[in-house]
């Protein structure tokens, strides 16, 4: 199997060289990023978009122009939302004839959701392009592959759609389209079902290592989440080069959700306070401090940092300083947070934010995620991810507004503080459903500013895209203000799917 993928990649690389034209380079890398085999051909893809960038591109498809769109712009590369105003009249409105081109429509939805802050034009594009599209879903019953994306894009854009799960679906898909290469969706089978057999083993021997701690540490009250976390951890690195990383940032997201249980469900302020105390000294002898069922889980975070240290290259264990300091920020959080529990108070929404959007936990998993990250671990992005800026709190605003409206739908937990949602209805003095539509727009803004950090930081862009990955499976976890990680049933199927059952090759 092994063998005729690779085959396959030496085909598929030669059909770099024999697109006539720009748009059938967009198309090749569109479906190679579709099928989720992109990570095989980066190089390719990186020197085909920069051709396209600087190429001159006159198409009167609404497909095509926005297809170049969205892929230039996910890579970081400028494109100007006037590109466009072709297929608009005078008054600024699209042409009536773009109302009739599904596919057009289609494109045009999930490339404004790459806008940046101020893009007016594209906040009407996804307005206008919306309504077509649930109008034509409405009118057309019949199931096609077109109408399952379209239904999908509606329910979260492909922007901000899981690779892996996008690829899953599309691979059922691509057969049916009349430009479906044979070669192609081959690899494309057999890659997923290579990199399935990767992940389940790797699956396996976590959940050994996870079973492993949960008995050491004996905390009742947690959650098992081990294989969600390893499946959230495999959202952002799926590639086989990532392994490390992947292992690495899937262990500390299983610690910090038993930091988070503590903190929540059961520890009295005093008990936090002291674990709060031993995190920010990190030092084995703080054990003293802690009240005796804490000692197991301390133990096991020091330990459990060591030993990713020691796994690490000479050149790469100063990223643990990194690690280490972002997890202490999260644990201060978590403290403030129980303060203001036992003290009944609502903070302000400002004032929340300034804890919460760290306590979401994305923005340590920010950091974390470039431990054992390889090429992708530069001083620059270590202390960029730390300075929690730009992307890094935009995703943990996400994480944050995306859990309290789930929370504020189904109900927090028994020593969690209020919501962001409560501190905006108490201090502006609104409904509930006036401040959900408010938080549900900051989530927007939020995205905004992912998708700025591509051309501000542009020396970043694969981080600020891992990042941006981070942000997609919080996206998935709690669509629908559902919480999939908690209430995990509504999580399960997609990984069975995922790291279970393979992908029939016929």
């Amino acid at each position: 199997m092994r063998d005729r993928a690779d085959q396959l990649k030496e085909e598929v690389t030669l059909l770099f060289e024999t697109c006539k034209d720009v748009e059938e380079k967009l198309k090749l890398v569109d479906v190679l990023q579709h099928l989720g085999i992109d990570h095989h051909f980066e190089r390719r893809i990186a020197v085909a978009l920069s051709d396209i960038h600087g190429a001159e591109f006159n198409s009167s498809s609404l497909h095509d122009v926005a297809l170049r769109f969205r892929l230039l712009r996910q890579h970081g590369l400028w494109v100007s939302p006037d590109e466009f105003n072709k297929f608009k009249g005078p008054d600024g409105r699209f042409n009536a004839e773009v109302i009739d081109d599904p596919m057009g429509m289609l494109s045009l939805y999930n490339a404004a959701h790459l806008l940046i802050h101020g893009e007016v034009e594209l906040e009407d594009a996804i307005l206008f392009s919306r309504h077509q599209l649930e109008t034509i879903i409405a009118r057309n019953l019949k199931s096609s592959p077109l109408s399952q994306q379209v239904t999908r894009a509606l329910r979260i854009p492909l922007p901000r759609t899981l690779k892996r799960i996008e690829a899953l679906n599309y691979i059922a898909e691509y057969n049916q389209e009349q430009a479906c290469n044979p070669s192609v969706l081959e690899l494309a089978r057999l890659d997923f079902n290579l990199l399935q057999l990767l992940h389940l083993r790797e699956l396996k021997e976590f959940s050994r290592w996870g079973n492993n701690l949960y008995g050491a540490v004996e905390l009742t009250y947690s959650r098992d989440r081990i294989v969600e976390c390893y499946f959230w951890s495999y959202t952002i690195y799926y590639e086989q080069k990532y392994a490390q990383a992947r292992i690495i940032l899937a262990k500390i997201f299983v610690l910090a959700t038993l930091l988070d249980d503590t903190y929540d469900m059961h520890a009295i302020l005093e008990e936090g306070q002291k674990l709060n105390e031993a995190i920010q000294r990190w030092d084995e002898s703080a054990i003293s401090v802690l009240p005796e069922y804490l000692k197991n889980y301390y133990a096991k975070l020091m330990s459990t940092f060591k030993e990713i240290e020691d796994e690490l290259k000479s050149e790469e264990k100063y990223y643990i300083t990194y690690a280490v300091k972002a997890y202490q920020r999260l644990c201060k959080s978590y403290l403030q947070e129980a303060v203001w529990f036992h003290q009944n108070y609502i903070p302000s929404f400002q004032e929340h934010l300034d804890v919460s959007i760290i306590s979401s936990g994305s923005s340590m998993l920010s950091v974390v995620l470039f431990v054992g990250a390889g090429d992708l671990a530069t001083k620059e992005a270590l202390e960029w991810a730390f300075g929690c800026t730009d992307a890094v709190k935009a995703c943990g605003e996400i994480g944050r507004f995306q859990d309290d409206l789930a929370a504020f739908k189904h109900g927090k937990g028994k020593l969690d503080m209020a919501t962001s949602v409560e501190s905006y209805m108490k201090e502006h003095n609104v409904t509930g459903e006036e401040a959900t539509a408010v938080i549900s727009n900051l989530v927007e803004d939020a995205w905004k500013t992912i998708n700025q950090a591509r051309f501000e930081r542009s020396s970043l862009v694969p981080a600020v895209n891992r990042v941006a990955n981070l942000a997609m499976s919080i996206m998935f976890f709690y669509q629908g203000s559902e919480d999939a990680y908690t209430f995990n049933k509504l999580s399960m199927n997609i990984i069975k799917q995922l790291f279970v059952k393979p992908i029939p090759i016929i």
